[in-house]
């Protein structure tokens, strides 16, 4: 997160790992370990977690609202899949015939817009809060979608390509403060894993949706959940409690905190008072970019943070989200490329929910170092498949091999190098420089993936889909060496003992 988010770097929450533990499982006490003996079988999981819910509806309320901004999000980034073939077919709206660099634009200019959207999200969310940040984040979806019902030259796309990612950079940026910030301690994680969980809702809504509406019906219906999420987030939501007693509203504040914890002046009183010493220690602590190299640890932490988002955008994920179903075209799969694209929206929201469950038992360097793996030999098989076909082999009898390769490397994927990149960048930091490190990790990580998209079918004419796909699946055998040789293990350890392994 930006630089500007220093305000809120010192909360007690802001050491809460981003795969969604209690704050105090990060230092691996007998305490934690208690509570999961305790909290152990299904039945007992499911009557806590409706408890929770009963006794926060307007926590659990707020937070869904908020993430229909997530689910937004999923839906852009979703967006090219079903959208481009309809541009480059027979009833294409464009009053010329799209190009091959065209679409390669259209399709890579969303991370761009993401990569300085977090910029324009850290002067917001200080100045005018963050819940009109978010209300704000919402506008350039609302005009992307509706210049896309009606666009009819190449330049418009591009454009709104851009808004779109100028919106899904904010809110990646303020979505998660706001929700670490409403939320209390024994919710925070759960509450903080919605976001993954909206967008994939977002990414399989776009899959089912887009195939089978034309252009302008689409967008319009798309249109439909920004404009829900701005009526209800502007009149049912309130404001962050610590935004609101950063900026000197402390009466405001305490009514925020009754509504989300639904209790009185003298119940709030505690944690209102939690909240006012966390924003004076953050104040206190400011940090800039050059802080991250002023020790050993913290700089060999900057670039662990780096090359992880590196392995993760050079494994080809965005091709894969942005061209799914032109992937599964050129494939020559026996499925139709909108259902292929389908399933695998629906397996990324299953294959999601494993990871949070997962990473308690097995740390995150283990499931780090299974997804590259697994996404290599997914990608070699991929790559071994569109060789065959490029070469004019019969591959008929293997046609849901391309399918099946998909399948997995989104398991793999979803698993370790989708989510833990962030959850690790999350646990390296101290709280001073975790904005600034945040901040800079994002921007690199767009500027990597619009690379990555843009330049994709150029270098398929050069090497073809078998040489890209090859390609992508040594990078992942490079992401496997590196957490096998670099990565220490963060899962059950408190910060002092990971800056002291950095340091080592």
């Amino acid at each position: 997160m930006p630089d500007h988010q220093d305000n809120v770097r010192t909360y007690r929450y802001t050491e809460v790992p981003s795969d969604g533990r209690n704050p105090a499982s990060s230092s691996g006490t007998a305490a934690n370990a208690n509570r999961r003996q305790k909290g152990g079988g299904f039945t007992n999981s499911v009557l806590s977690i409706a408890s929770q819910v009963s006794s926060r509806k307007l926590l659990y309320f707020a937070a869904c609202v908020g993430n229909l901004v997530a689910y937004t999000c999923g839906i852009s980034l979703g967006w090219t899949s079903p959208e481009i073939p309809k541009l480059k077919g027979i009833d294409s709206p464009l009053e010329t015939k799209l190009t091959p660099s065209e679409e390669s634009w259209i399709g890579s200019l969303l991370p761009i817009g993401a990569a300085i959207g977090p910029f324009f999200a850290g002067v917001a969310a200080d100045k005018i809060g963050r819940k009109n940040s978010l209300l704000l984040a919402i506008v350039p979806f609302i005009i992307a979608f509706t210049m896309a019902a009606f666009a009819k030259t190449v330049l418009i796309f591009l454009i709104l390509r851009v808004l779109f990612g100028l919106g899904v950079g904010v809110v990646f940026t303020v979505l998660p403060m706001y929700i670490g910030e409403i939320a209390d301690d024994d919710v925070r994680g759960q509450l903080g894993s919605f976001m993954q969980l909206f967008i994939t809702f977002g990414l399989t809504f776009s899959y089912a949706a887009g195939p089978y509406t034309d252009i302008k019906t689409f967008n319009f219906i798309c249109l439909a959940v920004p404009v829900l999420f701005l009526v209800l987030f502007f009149f049912f939501v309130p404001e962050s409690p610590y935004y609101l007693i950063q900026s000197n509203r402390p009466e405001e504040a305490e009514k925020s905190l009754m509504k989300l914890r639904s209790g009185t002046s003298k119940s709030v009183k505690g944690e209102l008072e939690d909240i006012k010493k966390n924003v004076e220690e953050a104040q206190a602590n400011k940090a800039g970019f050059m802080d991250l190299f002023a020790t050993k640890g913290l700089t060999k932490a900057f670039i662990i943070s780096l090359s992880l988002v590196f392995f993760q955008q050079f494994s080809g994920i965005n091709v894969i989200i942005f061209y799914a179903q032109d992937v599964f075209a050129a494939a020559g799969s026996t499925l139709p490329p909108e259902i292929s694209a389908i399933i695998i929206g629906i397996v990324q929201i299953l294959s999601s929910g494993a990871t949070p469950i997962l990473v308690e038992r097995s740390g995150k360097r283990l499931l780090l170092l299974i997804s590259a793996v697994g996404m290599t030999l997914s990608l070699t098989v991929l790559a071994y498949y569109f060789y065959l076909l490029e070469r004019g082999d019969d591959v008929s009898n293997i046609s849901w091999l391309p399918i099946a390769s998909l399948i997995s490397f989104i398991i793999v994927y979803c698993l370790g190098f989708g989510p833990l990149p962030w959850a690790v960048m999350g646990e390296l930091f101290p709280g001073n420089v975790k904005s600034i490190a945040s901040t800079c990790t994002a921007s690199a990580c767009w500027i990597m993936g619009f690379l990555i998209t843009k330049y994709f079918a150029s270098l398929a004419d050069v090497i073809q889909k078998s040489g890209c796909f090859g390609l992508f699946s040594l990078f992942c055998l490079g992401a496997a060496n590196f957490v096998l040789l670099y990565l220490p293990e963060t899962t059950g350890k408190s910060l002092q003992e990971i800056q002291e392994i950095l340091n080592k």
